[in-house]
């Protein structure tokens, strides 16, 4: 009389039968520390509670808003370059008859550790006395300038169209963006997403003009080595070109894939209507792949705000390279300050939500 009953509870149950260890593993590794630093970061040295202490006090020292702007900066700087370099490998090398090899050796710094990858970069980047042997790349270039036509030329006149390339490529994406906000009316969301991209665009090149026009008044220390890491600000771009170079080749597998998914139909049809290689890339291709763009971007954003091995064997947060992760380091493990430590890995968290809570919307939204 029960036997249909029973049939029902089983399969009501078996579901959570399945489910049970990976709750239990997620609750146990992930759910639980999350309540736990919410809870250390409500208590004092001694172990009181202190309420919101531990955040007063964080928000009151010079380091820590070092690190959010520097943590800014890397995530203005970082995902844009290793997608734009991914994407533009990815079209590159579909293209040349030895493209598999280019691609493993554009991913082959993916295999490298972010301390390998440091330790390789600090060698790149080291200085010796000036009557000695540079074993660093960039000073031994360094010192082939010695303030003539090439020197000029190198180190002036083709970064300074660079920059005025760049400047122009993001006040064209700023108005871009701008005309559709004034045409589409497609959610409040993407309406504030494209409002913030603009504002970063009309930033990043405000900033990049006040270099070009830096650039052009610099007085250059022409034959002397350059303590690299230790130029406040520009470190910090010298930090991020090894997490560049690390996450290109992740781009750039995406994306290919993503690439040799258009449809030829298209390819073949704009080919017909008399579109160029640029018309084909930029208005047939990107469209059809700007749902995969988003997701590398954001996944490497992910990468770059928990970003601190690098921080951590290059600089060790000196001269102006301080980031959230190493400080929370800093707090924890060498002042064992565990509330305010844990305080700041709250932020990281309140950082990172956003876009975690970004793909998985997105993911479900693929597959419906």
């Amino acid at each position: 009389m029960t036997a249909g009953e029973a049939i029902n509870r089983a399969n009501m149950a078996r579901p959570w039968l399945f489910l049970m260890p990976a709750i239990v593993l997620l609750g146990l590794y992930l759910a639980y520390p999350v309540f736990a630093t919410a809870w250390y970061s409500l208590l004092g040295k001694s172990g009181e509670f202190v309420g919101l202490a531990n955040y007063t006090q964080m928000a009151s020292e010079a380091k820590f808003w070092e690190a959010i702007t520097n943590n800014m900066l890397w995530l203005v700087v970082v995902p844009a370059a290793a997608t734009a370099f991914g994407l533009l490998a990815a079209q590159l090398t579909d293209r040349i008859g030895w493209g598999n090899l280019a691609k493993s050796l554009i991913f082959m710094p993916m295999a490298i550790s972010f301390v390998g990858a440091s330790v390789i970069w600090k060698l790149i980047y080291d200085t010796r006395p000036v009557d000695t042997a540079q074993i660093g790349l960039l000073n031994a270039l360094w010192l082939k300038f010695e303030g003539g036509f090439w020197s000029i030329f190198f180190v002036k006149v083709i970064p300074g169209i660079l920059l005025v390339a760049v400047v122009g490529l993001l006040l064209w994406g700023a108005y871009a963006l701008i005309r559709q906000l004034t045409k589409v009316r497609d959610g409040l969301g993407f309406t504030l997403l494209r409002g913030i991209l603009v504002i970063i665009a009309l930033a990043l090149a405000f900033v990049l003009a006040r270099w070009l026009l830096g650039l052009t008044q610099a007085q250059l220390p022409y034959g002397q080595p350059q303590t690299w890491l230790t130029i406040p600000f520009w470190n910090s771009f010298f930090l991020m070109a090894v997490l560049i170079w690390i996450q290109t080749g992740f781009a750039m597998v995406i994306l290919s894939a993503a690439l040799r998914g258009v449809p030829e139909e298209t390819i073949e049809a704009a080919i017909l209507d008399g579109a160029n290689p640029f018309q084909i890339f930029f208005k047939i291709k990107v469209p059809q792949i700007m749902g995969t763009i988003v997701v590398v971007w954001t996944t490497i954003t992910i990468v770059v705000l928990k970003v601190f091995d690098i921080v951590l064997a290059m600089t060790n947060g000196q001269w102006e390279t301080q980031v959230l992760a190493n400080y929370m380091y800093d707090k924890l493990f060498r002042a064992f300050d565990v509330g305010v430590g844990s305080a700041s890995a709250m932020v990281i968290m309140a950082l990172v939500t956003p876009i975690l809570v970004w793909n998985v919307y997105n993911a479900r939204k693929e597959m419906r």
